[in-house]
């Protein structure tokens, strides 16, 4: 091999190492961020694969996973236990660690829920006609249910002796069923999820079912949202502002077209009834998502004195040994301006 070649060839080496630089960088400069889900697959997580699919995730350097999930509550933990860095969870969860271990519970950067989705359903020829007639009642939920963790602030507010009710664990996708059979008086449930599961089952939500919200009973209790480690916020803050931006665009997307939002979803669930999840991201979107606070403060903002009260009262009832101040549970750092928030719905 002569003089000429060899140089010739070292140049095509160093022109070849230099166009692989920039990508090497690129590659580089991605944070990897495993997002577990509260839940099973639904209508209600549309807005996160809408948001892949668009590339907002990878536009903000992000390179995202996301996982089903077994309970808004557990979302929480599996944070904690750093198994993932951010969760679309439960804000009273959140609130509950924080008081016992200062620094180690995740925080919410993004709230979603702005009104609690818990509720308690029972049959509408039910003898369950107010909420003291559950005492001697035998409750039905989920072994990390949010809605059954909660229920000890409902029977607080309302005057209920817990001493008197009992509760049956059972799966998730079973509540609905059992109820219907009369295997449970009564189940605490996310709204969100239990009323389009009774349509799927041919039962009228609104007629055959009695409600008992939350929301309505003198809970003020925000719900779930998109929260993050603080080792995350720690060591990469952008990685945070690019999460919640692309979430928030997913969020956007999702309600000005749900279609898409719905099609996203079912390309890693092919198996979901389309129409089903349309609905059940419609009716999360006017129950518990845009609400008079939310016209206000945007979607992903909360009222700092509403969440401070919310705190006084899981405090109360759990008995917590302090309470958390709202800036150790919620940080707002991290959200687009505020014209970007202020979203309408159809």
């Amino acid at each position: 091999m002569n003089l000429f070649t060899t140089r010739q060839r070292f140049h095509q080496a160093l022109a070849a190492a230099a166009l692989a630089l920039p990508l090497l960088a690129s590659a580089q400069e991605m944070t990897p961020i495993k997002f577990v889900l509260d839940w099973k697959l639904q209508g209600v997580h549309a807005w996160y694969f809408l948001a892949q699919d668009k590339g907002y995730f990878a536009q903000e350097k992000i390179d995202i996973t996301i996982d089903q999930g077994d309970g808004s509550a557990n979302a929480v933990t599996k944070v904690m236990a750093g198994s993932y860095q951010a969760s679309f969870g439960d804000l009273n969860a959140i609130i509950q660690n924080a008081a016992t271990k200062p620094g180690q519970a995740p925080v919410m950067v993004y709230q979603i829920y702005n009104r609690t989705p818990f509720a308690l359903i029972t049959k509408a020829d039910s003898p369950i006609k107010t909420l003291k007639d559950l005492e001697g009642k035998n409750l039905g939920s989920p072994a990390g249910g949010a809605a059954m963790r909660m229920f000890a602030t409902l029977a607080s507010k309302n005057g209920l002796d817990t001493s008197k009710i009992t509760w049956t664990n059972m799966a998730g996708n079973l509540q609905e069923q059992m109820l219907l059979r009369g295997q449970v008086d009564a189940s605490a449930v996310f709204n969100v999820t239990s009323y389009m599961n009774l349509v799927a089952q041919n039962i009228d939500p609104d007629k055959d079912i009695r409600w008992f919200q939350y929301a309505d009973h003198g809970i003020e209790l925000y719900s779930n949202g998109v929260m993050v480690s603080p080792q995350l916020i720690k060591d990469k803050p952008q990685a945070v502002v690019g999460l919640v931006r692309a979430i928030h665009k997913g969020v956007r997307d999702a309600i000005a077209n749900p279609d898409a939002a719905i099609e996203a979803l079912a390309k890693r669930e092919p198996l979901i009834n389309k129409d089903l999840e349309k609905r059940r991201l419609m009716y999360a979107l006017k129950t518990v998502v845009f609400t008079p606070e939310v016209a206000t403060a945007g979607i992903g903002d909360v009222s700092d004195e509403r969440l401070k009260r919310s705190v006084a009262d899981l405090a109360a009832v759990f008995e917590l040994p302090r309470q958390p101040a709202p800036s150790e549970v919620f940080d707002r750092r991290f959200l687009p301006p505020l014209s970007e928030r202020k979203l309408t719905l159809k």
